[in-house]
């Protein structure tokens, strides 16, 4: 009997480093010296400006998750590694999308906004831009509607999570 193919899903990684130049590409790195496909990474401050918090959505298997994981805790500047499950954090996106806005439409996409609680940003003769703040489902989702419109451009942050009730661990 054959062994049944690994499951394959998407993980959010949150990681804690210490702040200093040249973090990031370095833990990015051991992704792509791995071979591991990241399909988000964001990075920003935290309540500490000496730690940097590191958000990277990558997709796999749970054995090569594992991997990661193990990995990404042998580097120096870590301090914290940790897989965010989706019933126990809180993720959001931000994506600014530019749709074609003919006047026989403008209103339909203007009510779409709204029912996703876009902010319209900017508006000229032909075109409107949106800016829309959710979970990857919900940035998704607006896209969808938007299409038959007609999306000129799309420029997405990736993901930033927190876990609930996240605190940072003492750094050794």
């Amino acid at each position: 009997m054959a062994n049944p193919e690994p499951e394959i899903k998407q993980y959010t990684l949150s990681i804690l480093v210490r702040n200093h130049a040249g973090v990031l590409s370095h833990v990015a790195g051991l992704f792509a010296r791995r071979g591991y496909n990241i399909e988000s990474i964001t990075a920003g401050i935290t309540e500490r400006p000496d730690v940097t918090r590191i958000t990277i959505v990558v997709t796999g298997d749970h054995k090569i998750m594992e991997q990661v994981l193990k990995q990404c805790q042998k580097l120096v500047d870590v301090i914290n590694v940790s897989s965010l499950k989706y019933n126990e954090s809180v993720t959001r996106e931000l994506a600014i999308i530019a749709v074609t806005a003919r006047p026989e439409s403008r209103s339909s996409i203007i009510e779409i906004a709204g029912v996703f609680h876009a902010k319209v940003v900017d508006m000229a003769e032909d075109a409107i831009i949106l800016e829309v703040v959710g979970n990857a489902r919900h940035i998704d989702s607006i896209i969808q509607l938007l299409s038959p419109f007609g999306i000129e451009t799309i420029a997405r942050t990736g993901v930033v999570a927190l876990a609930y009730r996240s605190r940072i661990p003492p750094i050794n």
